[in-house]
């Protein structure tokens, strides 16, 4: 089973990945591994956090939060970068890199008309990543409302 595995979190959306997170912590309890909760974060202040300083102390807090939840091993890897928008799968393969997980656990979103002409987040980290990726859409309407 997976031992070491990363999971990239946008904590601005953090509601919208219930599923990926149920689904890395699920992972972890079945072979006894660790989630690294891996963000990206401006060098500049952003609606989430003032300082990078201060969103690596907020994802350290969310990272205790899912731990104490889904009762695993948790820790966070916080990343700053000039523009997360142009630089967020180079910042995340280099975490990748650092962090050398086994599996790498990531939320999408449904695909739409821009995926034909912007590639995801996901496809390309897949593509690029040395580990494992599972790419967790999110729960039809359904499953979301129990």
């Amino acid at each position: 089973m997976f031992k070491n595995i990363m999971v990239p979190v946008d904590l601005a959306h953090a509601d919208g990945l219930r599923r990926a997170l149920s689904v890395a912590a699920a992972m972890a309890r079945m072979g006894d591994g660790r989630v690294t909760y891996v963000g990206v974060t401006a060098e500049t202040p952003t609606a989430i956090a003032h300082t990078p300083a201060e969103y690596r102390s907020k994802l350290e807090d969310f990272a205790r939060q899912q731990g104490a939840a889904a009762n695993i091993q948790t820790a966070a890897h916080a990343c700053a970068s000039h523009d997360p928008g142009v630089d967020l799968n180079d910042t995340l393969l280099a975490a990748a890199k650092d962090l050398a997980p086994d599996l790498i656990v990531m939320a999408s979103h449904l695909p739409n008309l821009s995926d034909r002409f912007w590639p995801s987040h996901g496809g390309q980290i897949a593509k690029r990543a040395m580990a494992s990726v599972l790419v967790v859409r999110p729960a039809p309407a359904t499953e979301d409302q129990t």
